[in-house]
């Protein structure tokens, strides 16, 4: 994982179960997936939207190019773990579309 050093706005967060990197309470993952998600912000955009400063957002950015592996593995863990207590089925998430058959 990335040393703390290199970031002035990102830090680890005691207590989490994750290992990537937060501003405050936001992990670096949610600010970078802003950037690059179906409707992309601009890093102004989002730093306006989170009400943090940019340079913030542009530290999640770097860091989260540079740190794929573990962000992709700290998903495929939550998504497993979504699956083993069963809360990827209604009421948990939205019921299948009904299907015309």
């Amino acid at each position: 994982m990335e040393s703390t050093g290199e970031y002035k706005h990102l830090k680890l967060k005691r207590g989490s179960r994750y290992q990537q990197l937060f501003f405050g309470r936001i992990r670096a993952e949610v600010l970078y997936r802003e950037t690059v998600g179906p409707e992309p912000l601009t890093p102004t955009e989002v730093a306006r939207e989170y009400n943090v400063p940019l340079d913030a957002v542009l530290e999640a950015i770097d860091y989260c190019t540079k740190n794929k592996d573990l962000l992709d593995a700290e998903r495929a863990r939550e998504d497993a773990a979504i699956k083993s207590a069963g809360r990827d089925k209604w009421p948990y998430a939205p019921k299948p579309a009904a299907t015309n058959t």
